[in-house]
């Protein structure tokens, strides 16, 4: 969870999930759909089907038991280096030295390491450093010293280096470049998107949701559930209601006009345009192109925040 999630938004998120799959067996059991809805609003999905595919691989496989062998460990879903390194250190203090975000500043200061960290060769430099100032008998201990050194003290921005117990041995404070090193990372141009969506709303309350990753960016609503959505560029209200008619069958719905929302993915800005469509009868093929159920009851499903923000502009 705490993979592209800050530490206080998780904390809620962990409590609530470990209450549901409290031990591996659990999540194993559990259908993936429930998974989602327990992961829903963390964002990057693909971490969930993952926890999820491993944790069947683990019981299947490994009675139940996080792997001790690196091999088996880095052979499960989701696993890379790192966190395989992180979970086999850490639980099973296995002399294996990790490489996050955290402890590369750390290192890359130590050293005056400068440049872009994560290009493959300064990463496998890093790599290399961190297994040679490994405690190979206390790695637990010195994993975790050193995450959370660059977790609190070592940050990137305004370190404090007067409270670092590593300062003397810095070569980055020595020659006056802390904050310069890390050097900042290139970020990818920012993308503008826009997304009509239709929410159905037929006498008794009842909406559709459907999933459907052709109309637009799959990335957008996380292959969930979602209200009918396409990409739009000049005509939202237009376009919306070409796809609506293409995939749905629908004619002469008329679509109201929401409140609109700012949503962001990665390097994607998103103006998610939420059209209200008040009909008699929800389409006549509903059924087979997704889910209905009660508006008020859509977080049933496993749904993102950007099916939760559409839906919010009916407030």
């Amino acid at each position: 969870m705490l993979q592209q999630t800050r530490i206080a938004a998780v904390i809620p998120y962990y409590d609530r999930f470990l209450r549901r799959f409290p031990d591996v067996g659990t999540l194993a059991r559990a259908r993936q759909s429930e998974v989602l809805k327990f992961w829903s609003g963390l964002g990057y999905y693909s971490r969930a089907r993952n926890l999820h595919a491993a944790a069947k691989t683990i019981v299947a496989e490994h009675n139940g038991e996080f792997p001790r062998d690196l091999k088996a460990a880095l052979s499960l879903p989701g696993i890379g280096r790192y966190t395989a390194a992180a979970v086999l250190s850490i639980a099973y203090d296995e002399p294996l030295a990790v490489l996050d975000g955290n402890v590369a500043r750390v290192l890359a200061r130590l050293g005056a390491v400068r440049g872009d960290l994560r290009t493959p060769r300064t990463w496998t430099s890093l790599l290399k450093t961190a297994d040679q100032l490994l405690a190979r008998t206390a790695a637990s201990d010195w994993n975790q010293a050193l995450m959370e050194l660059g977790e609190t003290v070592c940050t990137p921005q305004s370190p404090q280096c007067a409270a670092c117990p590593i300062s003397r041995s810095c070569r980055a404070h020595a020659q006056g470049l802390t904050n310069e090193i890390p050097a900042p990372r290139k970020r990818r141009a920012t993308v503008n998107v826009k997304i009509a969506a239709a929410i159905f709303r037929d006498p008794q309350g009842r909406t559709l949701l459907v999933k459907d990753p052709g109309a637009h960016d799959h990335v957008l609503f996380s292959r969930m559930w979602q209200f009918p959505a396409v990409e739009v560029k000049r005509n939202p209200g237009v376009e919306l209601a070409k796809h609506l008619h293409a995939t749905l069958g629908t004619n002469g719905v008329t679509l109201e006009a929401l409140p609109e929302a700012r949503h962001g993915v990665t390097f994607r800005n998103v103006t998610l345009l939420p059209f209200l469509a008040r009909v008699d009868h929800l389409p006549a093929n509903a059924g087979t192109k997704g889910r209905v159920l009660p508006l008020k009851s859509i977080a049933r499903l496993p749904i993102s925040s950007a099916t939760r923000k559409i839906a919010a502009s009916l407030v």
